[in-house]
């Protein structure tokens, strides 16, 4: 038997016991060694205000439409940020497998069977740190907004949000050439931010961040945002604060109603093109070149060459059966923590 994180309902979760999978002759069982937690899309699931839980999904026509919802509680093993290792391989297998270490989606569970052509498309880069798999998808989301946003050597990139995505954006912005502004209301995360190699870090409660950046851009306004808070009041602000026909890109997850968005002010006034940013595409332009594995290998690959400090993003490494308490803890205190890993206590 395994276990694996359950959300039973909103704002509540449990560990429970599931049966392992069999490994079919091309499959292999991957052991769990972390489990990282989003603290953006997987906690409107353990919230409840995730758009799956509340209206269906074509994929057909990719509308959400009323009726039955596509999701509904008890949701088992949501999560996609883990990483382990290729414990056990199907008989039609290379046995060279066992032991290498993949990174995948796989949900909080203490172990997964896969194919294995799945599992060879996503081992860990050689010489990598096994806890930095669990970056390899929310890596990818922030990389795939880095590349929407189109940047040039010597441009002002405002960053809103400074969460784990956030500050991966930023870090790879600067790497593009960009002079990188964030924008974020918390403390630390600003400090973590000058840290790694922002330009500056504003806090959106003490001023008019769009009338600060312009000031520092001589009134042309931020080259491009890249919203990642998933805050209306964000993403207006981000439209104040880009210069005149530019873009914003709206990565963030947005809950519920865009009441803060006026679309009749700078919007429109100034041209601004809002650009939507998902992980399930590139910008057709690049489509011939990347997708996300490609997005997360490279990301990987930059960790393990020291250009992308990903582990200083990790706050909080907690026992998986502890995981209760570690979504409370993000839902009801999130300024106490970035990245939040789950331990699986495996033996490395």
């Amino acid at each position: 038997m395994g276990h694996l994180v359950r959300f039973t309902s909103p704002r509540h979760a449990e560990v429970v016991e599931y049966a392992d999978d069999p490994v079919g002759p091309h499959d292999v069982r991957l052991e769990t060694f972390y489990s990282g937690i989003s603290a953006g899309t997987e906690l409107t699931a353990y919230r409840g205000s995730n758009p799956y839980l509340s209206s269906t999904w074509d994929a057909d026509r990719r509308l959400f439409v009323p009726g039955d919802s596509t999701h509904a509680y008890p949701l088992d093993g949501w999560g996609y940020e883990e990483v382990g290792r290729i414990a056990d391989v199907g008989d039609e297998v290379d046995a060279a497998l066992a032991g290498q270490l993949v990174w995948g989606a796989w949900g909080h569970r203490t172990s997964a069977v896969r194919a294995a052509d799945w599992a060879k498309d996503r081992l860990l880069p050689e010489g990598s740190t096994p806890i930095t798999g669990i970056f390899a998808k929310i890596g990818a989301i922030a990389l795939n907004a880095v590349l929407d946003a189109d940047i040039h050597v010597g441009e002002t990139v405002a960053v809103f949000g400074a969460g784990v995505p956030g500050q991966i954006v930023a870090m790879l912005a600067r790497l593009n050439g960009g002079r990188v502004i964030v924008v974020d209301p918390v403390e630390g995360r600003r400090e973590l931010a000058r840290k790694l190699g922002a330009a500056d870090a504003l806090d959106p409660t003490t001023g008019d961040v769009a009338e600060r950046i312009r000031a520092v851009t001589g009134n042309r306004g931020a080259d491009v945002v890249i919203e990642m808070s998933g805050s209306y009041q964000a993403l207006h602000e981000a439209v104040r604060a880009v210069a005149y026909s530019s873009r914003v890109v709206a990565s963030g997850f947005f809950q519920g109603e865009a009441a803060p968005v006026r679309l009749g002010e700078e919007f429109h006034h100034n041209r601004v093109s809002i650009i939507g940013s998902q992980i399930s595409g590139v910008a057709p332009h690049l489509m011939h070149r990347w997708d996300e594995l490609r997005m997360s290998r490279t990301v990987l690959e930059l960790e393990r060459d020291g250009v992308l400090p990903l582990r200083e993003l990790i706050t909080h490494v907690t026992p998986a059966e502890q995981a209760a308490g570690a979504f409370e803890m993000l839902d009801n205190a999130p300024d106490q923590a970035l990245q939040v890993v789950l331990d699986y206590g495996v033996e490395k």
